[in-house]
């Protein structure tokens, strides 16, 4: 109870086995399905990133940072591969570029909304938002490439646009394990936090309790994440929502809840360090590890390997957030107007996105 107490979202959990029951039951009742299962997946989200969280801080800094690292977007990936077995490459696509922007303007605007109306002006810093706002910056070029090809005059064959995606996400993973080794080994001291809050930190639960907690709930969520795929597209036809507005708004804000929930609890305590590095870290993690990754493994389990070829509405939402992130932390303080105009934008892609879907996505 006292878990639950402090983390609200725990109590959904009721839900996890009301929806498996329920896809035993009645598997035609997708839209209730799809409803359940988005639930479901938030409180499996908030258990994985505690136990994430007690077994990063038993290994030290290095290896608990890699962990949080492999580990912060598993439930996305989770969403994804399932989506990817499928074949639901524009399901995949739009989670992948709807996370990218979600933590760039939803969760980095929100943190700064919730900690200016407590704290007149907060500060972080500036020098690992500017780090993570350019590994970002990277992987969104790396992603303008594929997409750009695909619009010359006479269009490259599939196996050449496979080929420069599975190249350029290899590329990518090298570049995201040679920023983990820059910001965590040889210059960790340019990324120390300079704002503290008041709170004493929640102890840590045992590592025994966490690793069998990541072993169950990542399987739960493997489950609950099947469901959820195997029910979206009826249900969003029955909503009025089209795969690209689930994948890009619904998906993602379901997948980074709890990362939401520790993002927006620390900028009210004046902890504005960790919420920007929580929501700027996270969305370089998946552009640059989570969606080479799921191209990786789409040539083992996924009817056709995936590429990294976006429709050009995503592209531009993914550059127009990156740039827009940079330019709200670049000067390491934040207020809540900075807030207000991020999720302004977050709002004006969402309802885009929701009235006028992509014509030909990739």
């Amino acid at each position: 109870m006292d878990e639950v107490h402090q983390s609200p979202l725990l109590a959904l959990i009721v839900f996890v086995p009301v929806v498996i029951v329920l896809e035993r039951l009645r598997p035609d009742s997708h839209t209730l399905l799809f409803l359940l299962s988005v639930v479901a997946i938030i409180p499996l989200a908030a258990l994985l990133s505690r136990a994430t969280e007690a077994v990063a801080a038993k290994t030290g800094d290095a290896v608990g940072g890699l962990l949080n690292a492999t580990l912060g977007n598993l439930t996305e990936l989770v969403i994804s591969l399932a989506a990817l077995q499928a074949g639901q490459y524009l399901l995949v696509k739009a989670s992948v570029a709807g996370a990218i922007v979600t933590n760039t303007l939803f969760m980095l605007g929100g943190s700064f909304l919730l900690g200016g109306l407590k704290h007149h002006v907060q500060e972080f810093n500036r020098v690992n938002a500017r780090f993570q706002a350019c590994m970002l910056f990277l992987a969104t070029i790396a992603v303008l490439v594929p997409s750009l090809i695909s619009e010359v005059d006479q269009p490259p064959a599939p196996a050449v646009s496979q080929t420069l995606s599975l190249g350029l996400s290899i590329l990518l993973i090298v570049v995201y394990a040679l920023g983990m080794f820059f910001s965590l080994r040889t210059h960790k001291e340019l990324f120390a936090s300079i704002s503290h809050g008041g709170e004493e930190e929640e102890k840590p639960w045992p590592m025994t309790l966490a690793l069998v907690l990541l072993v169950v709930v990542t399987l739960l969520v493997a489950l609950v994440s099947e469901i959820f795929v195997g029910s979206v597209q009826v249900a969003a036809e029955h909503l009025g929502m089209t795969p690209a507005f689930v994948g890009f708004i619904v998906v993602a804000l379901v997948g980074a809840a709890a990362e939401m929930t520790t993002a927006f609890s620390a900028a009210r305590t004046n902890r504005l360090d960790l919420s920007v590095g929580i929501a700027l870290g996270s969305a370089a993690q998946i552009a640059l590890f989570v969606a080479p990754v799921l191209v990786v493994v789409s040539y083992f389990v996924g009817p056709e390997p995936m590429t990294l070829q976006f429709w050009r509405g995503a592209v531009t939402m993914m550059i127009v957030a990156t740039l827009a992130a940079t330019l709200l932390s670049n000067g390491g303080r934040g207020a809540w107007y900075a807030g207000v105009m991020a999720l302004a934008l977050y709002g004006i892609f969402a309802f885009t996105l929701f009235v006028l879907p992509p014509a030909n996505p990739s």
